[in-house]
């Protein structure tokens, strides 16, 4: 099991380290339009890590073209990377993906992706920085 320090950051900490466009989708549980957004074609080989803390999220072998316009993995790095929460918001169900150490929204789960989990995190490439290998 991975032990995780919290990362809690004032409102005003926040808008210091992020961009605001990184500061909208991590903090404001924002969405970038889809195909605007980065990694979206990232292709080498790495780890996608949360923009507001760096913890590693997502690795590059988990990643798939899911032709939505958001980078799309089929699991986190590890069980821990992650939290889930139901999400109603907009007159849908769906479960919103957080960071588990500094709760910033990484965007949603549904259960409609690849072979080997069936999953398909559907997440705002602003919520991420990249660390190649």
């Amino acid at each position: 099991m991975i032990s995780r320090h919290k990362v809690i950051k004032t409102d005003a900490e926040w808008k210091e380290i992020l961009t605001p466009e990184q500061y909208r989708v991590l903090r404001g549980h924002g969405t970038e339009c889809a195909f605007t957004g980065p990694f979206l074609e990232e292709k080498r080989k790495g780890v996608f890590c949360c923009a507001g803390c760096e913890s590693p999220l997502f690795g590059t072998d988990s990643k798939f073209e899911s032709g939505t316009g958001w980078p799309s993995f089929f699991e986190p790095e590890n069980a821990e990377a992650v939290t889930t929460y139901e999400d109603t918001s907009y007159g849908m169900r769906r479960i919103e993906v957080r960071c588990a150490t500094c709760d910033g929204h990484l965007g949603h789960v549904f259960p409609d992706g690849p072979r080997p989990t069936g999953l398909r995190y559907c997440i705002n490439g602003a919520a991420f920085n990249f660390k190649a290998d």
